[in-house]
């Protein structure tokens, strides 16, 4: 085998780790550390790839015959690599939790999903003062959402935004001002866990959310991003 081939070979089986990482995980072939595992062999492989062909780019022999071998075996190996050195860079510029609530003090509890995450690493018990602490040195826009809405008015538009955002929906008590519902991630089938409570807030309603992953210690700003994104709909 040439060895411009063996650099697309490389990029190849690279790029193969990276795509079998988060759907291996989510169709249970492998648990989610194995998944992540080969998300970094997946960047090696990859950079080792960019690096033996760029090596054989600055040799003008091997330049002059397989450039455009070369250049692919770089941009797989580059790109391939990129995946899980961006992910760790974004966990890196968040606090390392995985239960954000808009709450922090009174936290909104979970009740028809405790079943659920019964086997489940993560507890559904709120961290304390500590959590909340770090939520709101990573997190300090998440707050208590408002609405000039009743709280009948209020809880149809939060399920309704909450079906719309394609969470299962677990439970939905009008009378308790509570929706439970169920995400799960696109790409390696994590499943987090919301508690939404609506309570009377004067002519308006309160909202809070709360979002809390089953694994892993930091969710890499995956819960925080929810629940934002959930107050976007709730405001559209």
């Amino acid at each position: 085998m040439k060895p411009a081939h063996f650099a697309v070979l490389l990029g190849v089986i690279a790029l193969a780790l990276l795509l079998i990482a988060g759907p291996g995980t989510r169709l249970g072939l492998w648990e989610f550390g194995t998944g992540f595992q080969l998300m970094r062999w997946a960047a090696f492989v990859g950079l080792a790839a960019a690096a033996l062909a760029l090596l054989m780019l600055i040799v003008p022999r091997t330049r002059r015959s397989s450039v455009a071998a070369l250049a692919a075996a770089l941009v797989i190996g580059l790109g391939v690599a990129f995946v899980p050195w961006n992910a760790m860079r974004q966990a890196r510029a968040v606090p390392p939790i995985h239960d954000i609530s808009t709450d922090t003090q009174r936290p909104p509890e979970f009740v028809a999903v405790l079943p659920l995450r019964a086997d489940a690493p993560n507890p559904a018990s709120y961290g304390g003062p500590e959590l909340a602490q770090a939520q709101l040195a990573g997190y300090p826009d998440l707050r208590t959402h408002r609405l000039a809405a009743a709280p009948a008015q209020a809880f149809e538009r939060a399920l309704a935004a909450a079906r719309d955002m394609g969470w299962e929906i677990v439970a939905a008590e009008p009378a308790a001002g509570r929706i439970e519902a169920t995400d799960t991630t696109p790409w390696f089938g994590f499943k987090d866990d919301v508690v939404i409570r609506i309570e009377g807030d004067g002519d308006g309603s309160r909202i809070d959310v709360r979002s809390v992953s089953r694994v892993g210690g930091s969710d890499v700003g995956a819960n925080a991003a929810r629940i934002r994104k959930y107050l976007d709909r709730l405001d559209g």
